[in-house]
């Protein structure tokens, strides 16, 4: 039993149906693979043994729901800027360290309910600005693929847990890529939901019109199961959606990819490392040969999508983040004669490097003078940029592009150039400009045995299709073996 920490969520409620095994042996192994492989990965940055056995001793008293409830018995890490009451939160940031929650996220609460154990939470890039998981102030996480490289950002830690086996699934948050990138790097199957679909509340905010909640698993069909969980309207979030939530896991076994059409930007393929763009055009080859049509479409304002997003989302980070004022909780600074030193030190001392610059680049952006010339234009182009693909989805039912431009890079070969990091998000960005779903699905590995990420876009709420068309997808190329 020792090795049920790397079943997939689908094995394991299998499992529990047959009393194969117990949520405590499940739990166990979970528990025993955190502690040998956790050190190397720093993937989760808490993990409380009492908590999760005790709740897993709860499911084993109620086996008979096991038939019920859609994530009976199944560990899942929490990215560190998602609430779960009486546990810390620190959004990887040392202005929020030792700060524990006096609520839980309902993203996490509709987990819950359904029966899933809350197993840790996950490293992530301080207040989830980063694609490499190396501006934690709890230090780097690392890939398992390979220990010298990024597992992607910010929800390295979420990706990392399950590329690890420490988990079979995670909740990651998704600003401008932060789900599907680090999905890309680790081999994982991650979802953006359509903006609204998924609840915000007990999500520490970034950009309040860019971030969405959303899941990281091994399969289409376990990503899918939990997004069918987290999905639907919140009386505790105004910006979510009352459409219906279909069971998207039970819909894909109707997949089929026969008269749909697939649009491509060749320009998009400009600058992609050589083996990415070979596995990309492999899995367009595959498409074709499930019955899909491919076709060429033009997205002209999406080469503007990188500027545009470091306009908006620094500047909403800057008045989001405004609250940190070593006053009301969190860090604060040790010595001060005044309020204004007060604030300025505990800001100063307890916000990183990378934060520092985003804000500033949005207070800079929304200032007297520069608005007009900033952050109002940005927003007029956004819509441009939602326009660009309201007309593409009118040749076609999704788009496909690399979710990375390459596999994962080596710790620290990014940090000290913004800009080529920031180059690593260049495909994922415009989708949540767009406020689109989109899931990234592995496609190839690269000479060094590095995965490599397919991204499908799909039109606003068309998670089902757009799952649908990831499963045909994988049952073509299939899962990868994790390390």
């Amino acid at each position: 039993m020792s090795s049920l920490h790397s079943l997939d969520i689908q094995s394991l409620l299998a499992g529990y149906q047959k009393n194969d095994f117990s949520v405590q042996e499940v739990a166990k192994s979970c528990l025993e693979a955190i502690s040998k492989k956790n050190p190397q990965l720093n993937a989760l940055l808490e993990v409380s043994k009492d908590r999760v056995l005790a709740r897993a001793a709860e499911l084993d008293q109620k086996k008979s729901d096991a038939q019920r409830l859609k994530l009976f018995g199944v560990p899942i890490a929490i990215k560190d800027n998602i609430l779960v009451k009486d546990w810390q939160c620190t959004a990887g940031s040392k202005i929020l360290q030792g700060y524990r929650s006096p609520y839980t996220a309902t993203t996490v609460a509709r987990l819950e309910a359904e029966g899933a154990v809350v197993l840790g939470k996950a490293n992530c890039d301080e207040f989830a600005m980063g694609s490499s998981n190396e501006s934690s102030a709890f230090g780097p996480c690392r890939n398992p693929w390979d220990l010298e490289r990024v597992p992607g950002g910010s929800s390295g830690g979420s990706a990392a847990a399950v590329a690890g086996s420490l988990c079979p699934a995670a909740l990651g948050s998704d600003t401008g890529g932060s789900i599907r990138q680090p999905a890309s790097l680790c081999g994982l199957v991650g979802i953006k939901p359509s903006y609204g679909r998924v609840s915000r509340f007990g999500a520490i905010a970034y950009a309040s019109s860019l971030d969405q909640v959303g899941p990281l698993g091994k399969t289409v069909w376990d990503s899918a199961r939990v997004l069918e969980v987290i999905s639907g309207w919140d009386r505790f979030d105004a910006t979510t959606s009352k459409a219906p939530v279909p069971s998207y896991s039970d819909a894909l076994k109707e997949s089929t990819l026969k008269g749909l059409k697939f649009g491509f930007c060749k320009s998009w393929l400009e600058g992609v490392d050589p083996a990415v763009q070979k596995a990309f055009e492999n899995s367009m080859q595959l498409l074709k040969q499930a019955g899909a049509e491919i076709v060429e479409i033009d997205l002209p304002y999406t080469k503007y999508s990188l500027s545009v997003y470091y306009l908006i989302a620094p500047s909403e980070a800057s008045s989001n983040l405004a609250r940190y004022d070593g006053v009301h909780y969190g860090f604060r600074a040790p010595e001060f004669k005044d309020s204004e030193t007060l604030y300025n030190r505990s800001r100063g001392q307890g916000f990183g490097k990378e934060v520092k610059l985003r804000i500033m680049l949005g207070t800079y952006a929304l200032s007297a003078g520069y608005y007009d010339a900033f952050y109002l234009k940005a927003t007029q182009v956004r819509k441009m940029i939602q326009q660009d693909f309201s007309n593409a989805f009118k040749k076609c039912d999704a788009v496909l592009t690399p979710t990375s431009p390459s596999t994962a890079f080596k710790l620290g070969e990014k940090s000290d150039d913004p800009l080529k990091m920031y180059l690593s998000d260049v495909f994922t960005l415009p989708v949540n400009l767009a406020g689109l779903p989109a899931v990234s699905i592995p496609c190839g590995l690269d000479d060094l045995r590095l995965p490599i990420g397919l991204q499908i876009i799909g039109r606003p709420f068309d998670e089902l299709r757009l799952l649908q068309m990831a499963r045909v997808h994988e049952s073509l190329f299939g899962v990868l073996k994790h390390p």
